[in-house]
């Protein structure tokens, strides 16, 4: 089975992608992991999404497409994927269907922006040695203080309000409208995030099924 999987930044898609990567034996893609992966074994397209890397420019469309189309080719694929992270936009859709890849389900993650911004902007990290905490659902023993190591708690740049507000004004302007596209052709799935984890994993495995 081939699947895309869209929801906004901060959705839980990551844990979805795991979820379903297990229960059907299928590779998750990520667009990030995949452009490292083409840069350290040198291919064609990974040494051209370096040059633009490398001057500081984004990774041009026609790049990543064909990051993915190498991808798409390798043999774990052969029984199906879950891409996460691409299409990001319409005309990446386009470009998917135009390589002839069959896309058998949209699963859409749906999550309120104000719950997103409560649950990225509250998250904290340990300075020393990275444990996640939240200020409201993981809070430490001691204020501002990591309990194995007693490093300091920050936040990152990525959770600050700001930040979390703009990355999803994109998503709702660029990748939003992709669930339009796969409405449109009967294979758009919605699934409601719910507040326990595994409630929306139950909701997945059953969109799986449908």
């Amino acid at each position: 089975m081939n699947i895309i999987l869209l929801g906004a930044p901060g959705a839980g898609k990551g844990t979805q992608a795991a979820v379903i990567c297990e229960h059907l034996s299928i590779p998750t893609i990520s667009t990030g992991n995949i452009i490292r992966e083409a840069l350290k074994n040198g291919t064609e397209m990974g040494l051209k999404a370096k040059s633009f890397m490398d001057s500081g420019k984004l990774v041009p469309d026609e790049v990543v497409i064909g990051i993915i189309e190498e991808r798409l080719q390798n043999d774990d694929c052969k029984n199906g994927f879950i891409l996460d992270g691409f299409p990001r936009t319409i005309p990446q859709a386009e470009a998917l269907d135009k390589m002839g890849i069959v896309i058998d389900k949209a699963i859409s993650i749906e999550v309120a922006d104000e719950v997103i911004a409560s649950r990225l902007s509250g998250r904290r990290v340990c300075e020393k040695c990275g444990r996640p905490y939240h200020v409201v659902d993981l809070k430490p023993k001691v204020d501002g203080v990591c309990d194995d190591c007693a490093g300091t708690l920050v936040q990152r740049k990525d959770d600050h309000i700001d930040t979390i507000k703009a990355r999803l004004e994109i998503y709702h302007n660029e990748t939003e409208p992709l669930k339009d596209y796969y409405q449109a052709q009967g294979k758009l799935f919605i699934v409601e995030g719910q507040d326990k984890v595994e409630d929306t994993t139950a909701l997945t495995l059953k969109a799986l099924e449908a």
